[in-house]
């Protein structure tokens, strides 16, 4: 017997995530993993495994992206709807806990805070800048001393006596973290003092004059850790909700989304065998028509252009039949 499905794709610099929900939002599976730079190739990895799993059963009436390559999924996918991260993340929240008021949310290479009244976004601030606190700075420190990722959060929690760390920059507070190792503090104090300078350092850029009320929910991979969830409620004095889909809440919401624009009537999906296959491939150019010496990128399906994005003034991207082969810059 065949159902209807709906897609939510959260394409990010560090992890790829895929969830399958059904006409009444329940998530049927989810998927984590890592983009490694090669987000086509990992997405059409994903969608076989679908595929294999599922098989003609599986019926997809809406595909949403979203994340940083959500404009590259939609190429490869045939999205009916591409959101922002804040979109996405605030629709899966608010689907989960309707009465949620704060999101925090720290991924692989950026964090974001999300700010909710009656159901409807009324602030938010994202930090794509430093590294400090996002999950490849705890990633590249716990392997620094030589613990698991996934034990960094209960070692942490054991600490009786957690050091100050400066934690503004990620260079700095690695450097800091060396210090205090050097200095003969232990471990689990040096690793709670880290998750505790992040957590400042997040409420401090991303929070400053901002009101966080409760219920606050603490989303992305960093959510994982607990020690994270713990330094976040000591310094805010309430409790944190940490989700059950946290790592792909993302994905979720773009599904949720999805969902409402097509309705499960008409769906522009390509179809598993048309994605997995195809060839995906892009090739960049810089133009030098101009002082702006745009990048510009073109995407091809089987040797076909598809589609151009990257030059300010739309001289390639809004002009298909002017290929990149024939221009003078190459």
């Amino acid at each position: 017997m065949r159902e209807d499905f709906f897609l939510g794709i959260d394409i990010g610099s560090v992890s790829t995530n895929v969830v399958l929900i059904d006409k009444n939002g329940e998530v049927i599976e989810s998927m984590y993993l890592r983009t490694q730079g090669k987000p086509i190739e990992v997405l059409q990895k994903a969608l076989a495994t679908l595929y294999e799993k599922y098989g003609d059963s599986l019926r997809i009436k809406g595909v949403g992206t979203t994340g940083s390559g959500r404009h590259l999924a939609s190429l490869v996918v045939g999205a009916d709807i591409v959101k922002n991260e804040i979109t996405a993340h605030a629709k899966a929240a608010i689907f989960f806990v309707p009465d949620v008021r704060t999101i925090i949310e720290i991924g692989g290479q950026d964090s974001k805070i999300i700010l909710i009244k009656d159901r409807i976004v009324i602030d938010f601030a994202m930090n794509t800048i430093c590294a400090a606190g996002t999950g490849s700075f705890l990633d590249r420190q716990a392997e620094r001393l030589n613990i698991p990722i996934e034990k960094f959060g209960e070692t942490a929690i054991k600490s009786q006596n957690p050091v100050r760390i400066a934690g503004r920059c990620a260079v700095f507070a690695e450097s800091d973290m060396i210090h205090k190792q050097q200095l003969g503090h232990r471990c689990e104090d040096i690793l709670f003092g880290l998750c505790l300078a992040l957590a400042r350092n997040y409420l401090a850029n991303l929070a400053k004059g901002k009101s966080l009320e409760s219920p606050i929910l603490f989303q992305g991979g960093v959510a994982a850790n607990i020690a994270m969830k713990k330094a976040f409620e000591e310094l805010l004095g309430t409790q944190i909700i940490v989700p059950k889909y946290y790592n792909v809440m993302g994905a979720i919401g773009i599904a949720l989304l999805a969902k409402e624009r097509t309705k499960g009537l008409i769906t522009k999906f390509r179809g598993f065998e048309n994605i997995n296959g195809c060839k995906f491939e892009t090739k960049g150019f810089e133009c030098h028509d101009c002082s702006n010496y745009c990048e510009v990128v073109g995407f091809y399906s089987n040797g076909s252009l598809v589609a151009r994005w990257g030059d300010r003034c739309q001289k390639y991207s809004s002009n298909r039949n002017y290929h990149i082969e024939n221009s003078k810059n190459l």
